[in-house]
Formats: structure tokens, C-alpha cells, sequence
């Protein structure tokens, strides 16, 4: 029986939490006391220094050879059952990826660093800040990272689907990234080039920015900013050139003056090493918004002209014109260019119509091609390259991501510190103690703050709409703790034990999925409405867990 002790017990331990996201919602909301530049400042802290540094105090001082077998062995299952059960109804029932990815952050991911071991703590006595120690070390090292995995899958799909579309992408051979592409999520600018072999292979280089080619000098002299997607600032071209455009009597100039395509760069200092003349759209530059949602973008398309020649689309930088010219030796391939106008003209003065293409269903996107007047809108079945291929792709932007994740260091080192340190009883020095431990003081508070922040800068603290955020609510407070009890039981975890794994999954959203789901433009309102508007109701519905679990 909940006594009125043990209800104090735990808003004792809440309430500070509550208060400092209150105090950084208000400092920025009604007191104007931060700007946002200053609370992109504490994010980074939060992000790169607090709660690393948090992670690996409390990774740190578990004892990995005393894990509760049958907690560590529900919690898993009740995520692998989770998964299986979204991956049966994203490939038989049509659900998609998109969705597999989000309903399973929502559903099996909670706010368990922050939010958890204090909460449970409180409530059910010291021995679940292990237990609650041993879930973080598995979703850090293992869920986070299948999640990611999940993301650059997706993002890698989106790509090929979208660069390579119709059956082309099954003669893939090879994807090479540069060094410095970390990640397929949108956030850099990206541009692929490709060679075919004798035998119709397909050789992909991934690119990320103009300073990795060579021949920087005449890059940065063509200036060519085509306009972000308002959700995850991508922007991938194909650089698939078709010949290259000279005006053999005034040099590379167009009419007016204006500086254009050389050496059949596309502007970005670089050639293709062999431009494919297939029968699909091989030079396109658009922006992939990789959000299943209607375009906002405009889009030009170059038809081939009566002699046979290549129009080239080419937006000047200085007057925001489009001009067209003519390549004289490469047959007819499209290259598509984002209008950024209501209608622009070309150097004939003759109108482009405008065109738009949604992102729905990625796995059915055509590029029309006009003839005789008519769009051709057939849709071909779109192909993949091998498994290997994508698996080697994926494995390598992962490995690269989360080699870059402060996080990934973080419980990595303190769980081999764990098991040197309580395998040969060897303490931490006290220098060394100290010094994490001042920082991991604070962590707890500056992880509230930072959301607090987080809170007050966005524009709606529901910005999904009311029908999706009961739907994320009620997996996140209903379905979660009932699948995670059923598991329990499954497994035969008793007693407050059970009462601790239920009240965990009741436990609002999870903060890295969101950060996910924001870099990769994937329901990025959904997963920010769980961490807000949850984190307001998770006080009042772990106390109600808490309660009828213990009468």
C-alpha cells in the first residue's frame, strides 16, 4: 500500500527535475533571459560534456557481473516482440519503414537516464538504479544503435530510389563514400557520381562538399545555392554531366555574360568518369526531402530539342536567370533544376511550365518524361542494388556516426572500466573521481534545463496535431507498459521487480530518438510532441502506475 511518506518520497525527487525545465522554459519564454544562439551553446554542453559525462558515472560504478538476468531478459524481449510485430505489418500489411521506425522509438524507447533512476529510486528503494543502469548500457550500446542503423537504411533507400530509380539500381556493384561523409541523413550536401564497367556494372562515389574535388578554383567561382528543404536541409545532386557546354566563340560565357557549366563540371569542379546515357533520368539535381510528405519545391525539366542535342538548364548566378543551351555531342538525356520563382524564363523567353514531385511513396518515384505533348507517368518496379552493397554502405556511415557520438565513448569506457574495476577491485583515483563527478552533478539538472530550453523554443508544445499526439501518448503510456508487463511475465519476473520494469516503460520519450528522427526529416513532430507534451503527463502517470501497482 502507497503510503503518504512514500508519495513525498517521490515528489522529493521529481520536483527538482520538474523545476529546473520550468526555470529554462521561463528564461527563455517569459523572461527573455537566453537567446537561441546562447541555448545552442547549452545544448552542445549538455550534448557533448553533462550527460556523457553522466552516462559513464553511473556505467561506471554498476557491477556488470551482478546483472539481473531475468529484468535485462524482459526488457529485451519486450523489444524484440515490438519489432517483430512492426516488421510483420510493415512488409505483409504495406505499414512501411517509415512508420516501423517511428512507432518502435515511441513504444520501446524511454527517457530512462534522465528520467528513470531518480523516479524509480524514489519509489522502489536503490537496488533499480542498477537495474535501471543495465537497460541504459543495452539501449546506448545496442538499440540506439540499431535504431541509427534503421535511419541510414532508410536515408540510404531514399537515395538509390531517388538518384538511381526504376531497375538501373540492380547493376550497382559499388558505393564508395569520401572521408568526410559521415552520414546519408540530409544534413550535408551530397552529390554521387558513377562509371559503368564493360559488363554494365555501376560504380557509385558518394560525395559531401566541392572542397573534397579537385579544380577548387573554378568551383567556387560558379556560384549554384540551390534552395534547402525547409525540414532536413538536403540537397543531393547526381552528377551524371551530360556533355560539356563551350561556346566555341566567346568561350564559356552565356549571352549575357554570365558565368555557366565548364568542362561539363555541373559548376562543382569536377567531372563524372563516365556519364551513363541509360534510359532513365541520369542528371538530376533536386532537393530530397526525405519526409514522406508532399514537395515544396518546383522543378524545371530540360526537353531534348528536334536535333537530337542535350538542353542544358543553367541558372546564372547573378541575375537568377535560367538559360538554355546545347550540348552538340552527347544524345539526349534530362537534367532536372530547382525554379525557385512562380515561372521563370529561358534564354528564347519562352516559359517553363512547373513541376512537382511528391515524396510519398518513395518506392514510386517517376521522373515524367514529355513526348509529343504527353507525360509518360509509367512507373517502373524500382530495384536495389545487392545486400552486401547496402550492408557495407550502412555498416560504414554507423560506424562513422557513432564514432563521432561523445555518447558511444562514453558507455563504451565505463563499461570497461566496470568490468576492470569490479573484476580486480580496483578503485577509481580520487583525482579522477572528483573530477567526473563534478560534472556528473550537474548533469541530471542541465539535462532538464537543456529541455526546458528545448521546450520554449518551439512554436507548439503539440506540434503533431491532437490526432497524433493521443495516438504517440497512448503508445507511449498504454501499449509500452503493457507489453513490457506481458514480457515480464513471460520471462517470470515477480514482485517490485515487475512493478519496476512496468513503471520504466511508462517513462516519457526518449530524447535520442527525437534527435534522430529530427537530423533524418522522420516524423520529427511526433517524437518532439512525445518529449515535450510527455514529459509534462509522465508525472501523473507513473504516479498512477505507482499507485495501482501497489494496492
Amino acid at each position: 500500500m502507497i503510503t503518504a511518506s512514500d508519495f513525498y518520497k517521490v515528489m522529493c525527487a521529481m520536483v527538482p527535475l520538474y523545476f529546473a525545465m520550468f526555470v529554462a522554459y521561463g528564461s527563455v519564454k517569459w523572461w527573455r533571459i537566453f537567446t537561441p544562439e546562447q541555448c545552442s551553446g547549452i545544448n552542445r554542453f549538455v550534448a557533448v560534456f553533462a550527460v556523457p559525462v553522466l552516462s559513464f558515472h553511473f556505467i561506471a560504478q554498476n557491477n556488470p557481473y551482478q546483472m539481473d538476468t531475468k529484468f535485462i531478459l524482459a526488457d529485451t524481449f519486450s523489444k524484440v516482440l515490438v519489432l517483430f510485430c512492426l516488421s510483420i505489418w510493415a512488409i505483409f500489411f504495406h505499414g512501411g519503414l517509415d512508420w516501423l521506425i517511428t512507432l518502435f522509438s515511441v513504444s520501446t524507447l524511454p527517457n530512462t537516464l534522465v528520467m528513470g533512476i531518480p523516479l524509480l529510486k524514489a519509489m522502489y528503494g536503490d537496488f533499480t538504479q542498477s537495474l535501471m543502469v543495465q537497460v541504459v548500457v543495452l539501449q546506448c550500446i545496442i538499440w540506439y544503435t540499431l535504431l541509427l542503423f534503421l535511419f541510414e537504411y532508410r536515408a540510404a533507400t531514399v537515395l538509390i530510389k531517388t538518384q538511381f530509380p526504376g531497375p538501373a539500381a540492380a547493376s550497382i556493384a559499388k558505393i564508395e563514400l569520401d572521408n568526410d561523409v559521415i552520414s546519408l541523413d540530409g544534413r550535408d550536401t551530397l552529390r554521387t557520381e558513377s562509371e559503368t564497367d564493360g559488363n554494365g556494372r555501376i560504380r557509385v562515389r558518394i560525395r559531401r562538399s566541392t572542397s573534397s574535388a579537385p579544380d577548387s578554383a573554378l568551383s567556387s567561382s560558379i556560384c549554384l545555392t540551390p534552395r534547402a528543404s525547409n525540414l532536413s536541409n538536403a540537397e543531393i545532386f547526381s552528377v551524371h554531366t551530360p556533355a560539356p557546354f563551350h561556346d566555341y566563340q566567346q568561350g564559356p560565357k552565356s549571352p549575357n555574360n554570365d558565368i555557366v557549366f565548364c568542362n561539363g563540371d555541373l559548376g562543382f569542379g569536377y567531372r563524372a568518369a563516365s556519364p551513363r546515357l541509360s534510359g532513365y533520368a541520369s542528371s538530376d539535381a533536386y532537393s530530397l526531402q526525405p519526409t514522406p510528405r508532399a514537395s515544396n519545391f518546383n522543378e524545371m525539366d530540360g526537353i531534348a530539342s528536334p536535333a537530337g542535342n542535350t538542353p542544358i538548364w543553367i541558372r546564372s548566378p547573378v541575375a537568377g536567370k535560367v538559360f538554355r543551351q546545347t550540348s552538340p555531342v552527347v544524345p539526349a538525356v534530362k537534367m532536372v533544376w530547382e525554379c525557385q520563382g512562380g515561372r521563370e524564363s529561358t534564354g528564347d523567353n519562352k516559359d517553363v511550365p512547373e513541376k512537382e514531385i511528391s515524396f510519398r511513396d518513395n518506392s514510386k518515384i517517376a521522373m515524367p518524361e514529355v513526348a509529343d505533348g504527353k507525360e509518360d507517368t509509367t512507373v517502373t518496379k524500382q530495384e536495389m542494388p545487392n545486400a552486401l552493397v547496402m550492408l557495407r554502405l550502412i555498416l560504414t556511415v554507423v560506424g562513422r556516426k557513432l564514432s563521432r557520438n561523445p555518447n558511444t565513448y562514453s558507455s563504451v569506457l565505463g563499461l570497461l572500466w566496470s568490468l576492470i574495476s569490479f573484476k580486480w577491485h580496483v578503485g577509481m583515483p580520487s583525482l579522477v573521481k572528483n573530477s567526473i563527478k563534478i560534472i556528473s552533478d550537474a548533469g541530471l539538472g542541465m539535462a532538464m534545463f537543456s529541455l526546458g530550453l528545448f521546450m520554449a523554443l518551439q512554436p507548439r508544445i503539440i506540434a503533431c496535431g491532437k490526432k497524433k499526439a493521443t495516438m504517440g501518448m497512448g503508445i507511449r503510456f498504454m501499449f509500452g507498459p503493457i507489453v513490457m508487463s506481458a514480457a515480464s511475465i513471460a520471462v517470470g519476473l515477480r514482485g517490485v521487480k515487475l512493478r519496476a520494469a512496468i513503471v520504466q516503460a511508462a517513462l516519457p520519450q526518449g530524447i535520442v530518438p527525437f534527435v534522430f528522427a529530427r537530423e533524418y526529416g522522420l516524423h520529427p513532430d511526433i517524437l518532439s510532441t512525445g518529449v515535450i507534451f510527455g514529459m509534462l503527463v509522465s508525472l501523473p502517470v507513473t504516479l498512477l502506475y505507482y499507485i495501482l501497482l501497489g494496492i
